[in-house]
């Protein structure tokens, strides 16, 4: 399913799971956001347009960062008196994450608590079997995105936001995927610069030790 939204005096196509750039919205980090202007709604051939929003219709994000374009140059001058005049100007944007459509007046889901444990000794012979290994990954390769030089605690936050959170997911980047990090946390390039992508393959290949 997808939805066309309008914010910030733009509209956006999106779908569950998009990472998008928006104008500035006033909220920190983490914050659940509702988009209740759905102008349509379409799922395959189904396709609701609104008259003008769709009735009922919601988008649910959460705020991932709040970030700035690149800096654009304003250069004004006036013939014959002299004048000129140069400034500089950063647009200030946020990156969310669509996390549901919803229709028909839906609220956007609580996330659920995970069950608690039984305490009766009944359940320690079901668990047991927990204990097999996993297969291939040998034993002394921990697979932790700040192995990765530059990679720290926030990073690796922001990272887990756009979905990755693995060396492995790293070591399969793919063009694409290499373009959607750049351009979601304005990385420059970064992820070529450092070759990450090789770092993350020694690390899972055992040639490098942890940091």
């Amino acid at each position: 399913m997808f939805a066309i939204i309008k914010t910030g005096g733009k509209q956006y196509k999106v779908a569950a799971d998009d990472i998008l750039q928006i104008e500035k919205l006033d909220a920190e980090p983490g914050t659940k956001i509702t988009f209740d202007n759905v102008l349509m709604l379409g799922s395959g051939a189904d396709v609701t347009i609104g008259n003008p929003l769709v009735e009922g219709a919601s988008v649910a994000a959460e705020l991932v960062e709040q970030v700035r374009a690149k800096k654009i140059i304003v250069f004004k001058k006036k013939r014959r008196q002299k004048y000129r005049r140069t400034n500089g100007h950063r647009q200030h944007h946020s990156i969310v994450r669509i996390t549901q459509i919803l229709t028909s007046g839906k609220k956007p889901a609580a996330k659920r608590a995970a069950p608690k444990k039984s305490a009766s000794p009944k359940a320690a012979p079901k668990e047991a079997p927990k204990a097999e290994p996993k297969t291939a990954a040998p034993a002394d390769i921990v697979d932790d995105l700040k192995l990765i030089s530059g990679v720290g605690p926030a990073l690796e936050k922001k990272l887990n936001a756009l979905g990755i959170t693995s060396l492995k997911q790293v070591a399969d980047f793919t063009p694409e995927d290499v373009a959607r990090v750049d351009e979601g946390l304005s990385f420059k390039g970064r992820i070529d610069r450092e070759n990450w992508i090789q770092q993350a393959r020694d690390m899972l290949a055992g040639k490098s030790g942890n940091r």
